[in-house]
Formats: structure tokens, sequence, C-alpha cells
């Protein structure tokens, strides 16, 4: 692999410049690839700019593309995939990716006009509808999401994620039964789904089925005994019900395995709080600050209000 330092720590020679650079452009390519194999993604990365620098060659800018998007370079990512759309606007797999980086982006806008382009390429596409399902509810508009999905899943009746977000939606529109029917049909389909159980969960709670609630946040917690939410969701459940005890043993059942999460501190404080032993509460604080030291202000500012509240 030390084409790239031959190609640029030296002089050029005379030739045939357009077949050297043809083959150079091939050897920075493969060496590229065989480093991202390897798992040498900075290297790999190096190669892929030099290559797409001699030929920005549709297939290399996305080895390159997907070379930043594993490193966190989301920017580069964006930039690299356009110049793919601009390369080969037909390149609809390209139109679908940097659909994606821009709702990693959180450009909903963005993400809604290249969307449209995807559709206009293939408009029975299940994932198309449903990367616009995503765009659409980024920009707050629920019911063109909710229409979005279920012509996704008109071409994919078995297209988990669109029933999971659809179902999360119906239930933020308080559609509660359509929303248990997306959740069922995704546990049909897989039946430990955590993100269907949990939400399974939480609509059995706001509607007060507190032993369903329980019963299906247990088998989360069952399935994934670090899942951070599942807990908060119960210990949540026992809160309302003034539960205080029940929703310490939960949070200390928690921090048994997660020992340094800041934010199971910060909520057992508070229930401490509630609960009027203010020792506890300020040991947990504490802690949580010591944990997570840059949410200082929000935690302590959180404390005094549960305090102001509660005498």
């Amino acid at each position: 692999m030390g084409l790239l330092s031959s190609l640029f720590g030296g002089s050029k020679t005379d030739g045939n410049q357009t077949g050297q650079d043809e083959k150079n452009f091939e050897i920075l390519k493969y060496d590229g690839i065989r480093a991202r194999n390897m798992g040498q993604l900075a290297y790999a990365i190096k190669c892929f700019e030099s290559a797409v620098a001699l030929n920005d060659e549709p297939e290399t800018l996305g080895l390159l593309a997907n070379a930043y998007l594993q490193t966190g370079r989301l920017e580069d990512a964006r930039h690299t995939l356009e110049r793919l759309t601009v390369k080969d606007a037909t390149n609809l797999s390209a139109w679908l990716a940097l659909a994606n980086v821009c709702y990693m982006q959180e450009d909903y806008a963005t993400m809604n006009d290249v969307c449209q382009k995807a559709l206009a390429l293939d408009d029975k596409n299940a994932t198309v509808y449903y990367q616009s399902a995503r765009a659409a509810k980024g920009l707050k508009n629920d019911l063109q999401a909710v229409v979005l999905l279920t012509k996704a899943l008109v071409q994919d009746d078995g297209f988990i994620n669109a029933y999971l977000l659809r179902a999360e939606i119906l239930w933020e529109m308080r559609q509660a039964k359509d929303a248990k029917e997306d959740i069922q049909k995704v546990l049909q389909l897989s039946p430990d789904s955590e993100e269907a159980l949990l939400l399974n969960g939480k609509i059995d709670a706001a509607l007060g089925n507190v032993e369903a609630a329980l019963q299906g946040i247990d088998h989360v917690i069952s399935l994934n005994p670090f899942h951070e939410e599942g807990y908060l969701l119960k210990a949540g459940i026992f809160l309302l019900q003034k539960d205080f005890d029940k929703a310490i043993d939960t949070y200390t059942e928690a921090m048994e395995l997660m020992e340094d999460n800041a934010r199971l501190y910060q909520e057992r404080g508070r229930v401490y709080l509630l609960k009027g032993d203010k020792e506890k509460a300020a040991a947990d604080l504490k802690r949580a600050i010591e944990l997570n030291p840059e949410s200082e202000n929000l935690i302590t500012g959180n404390f005094k209000n549960y305090e102001a509240k509660n005498g």
C-alpha cells in the first residue's frame, strides 16, 4: 500500500499520462477496498479520495461515501453522495443513501426533496416511501407520513420498520387501536421486537392496563437486561401509582447492570426527593453530575424544580 507516497511524494514522469492515471486509479481503488476489508478505514479513505481525484466513477464514489459513513463523517458522506447523484442521476441506492444521511443530520426539508427524486425513479419501492415518511414526520406532517407508510406497506406487507413508525405516529395522534394493530403485526413477524414490545407497553400504561404494560416491559428487559428505556418506563409506571419504593427498586436493579448511567441516578434521585429522602436524593444528584458533568446545570435545575414543587 505504498502508492499514495509514490504518487504525491515524487516528480511526474513523461509518457502516456492518461494510461498511467487509469493504472493508478485501479491500484488506488483496490488498495482502498483491501484496506476497508481489513478494517483500516483511514487508509481506505485516503485511497478512495485519491482514486476519485483521478476518476470520479460512480462505484468508487459510493465506496468513499460508505467509508465516510463508517467513520461518522456525515458531511463528507453527504457531499460525496451528492457528487454521485450528479454523476449518475438514475442511481436509486445513492438517492436513498443521501436521504438517510439527511435524516441523520435532521435536514428533513432536503431529505424530502431527495425522496421526491427517488420516487420519480421508482414509485413501487417500499423503502423510498418509508424514507419519504420519515422526512414527512420530521417536517411535522404526520398525516402525510401515515399515507406514505401505508403506501410502503402496500408494496411490502412485511416491512417491520414501516409498521413500527406508523404505530408510533398513530399513537402520537392518540389512535391507540390502530397503533396496537400495527404493533401486533410487528409481533407476528418478529415476536421479540423490543421496539414493538416497548411501544405496546407505553400504550397499555397510558390506557391504564398496568399489568399488561409491566408484563410487556419485563419481557423487553428479559430479552435485553441493559435496556435503559425499559427500566425507565417500568419505574415511571410505579411512580404514577405513587409506589416510590418499587420505582426506586427498579432503578437500583438497572444500576447493578449499568452502574455508570447518569440518567438512572438522576431519576432515582428524583424519586427519593418525592419520597422526602433529601439525603439520598442529594447523593444521587452528586453521582449523576460526576458521571455527566456537561449536564450539571440541567440536572441541578431539575432537582431544584422538584424540590420547590414538593416542599
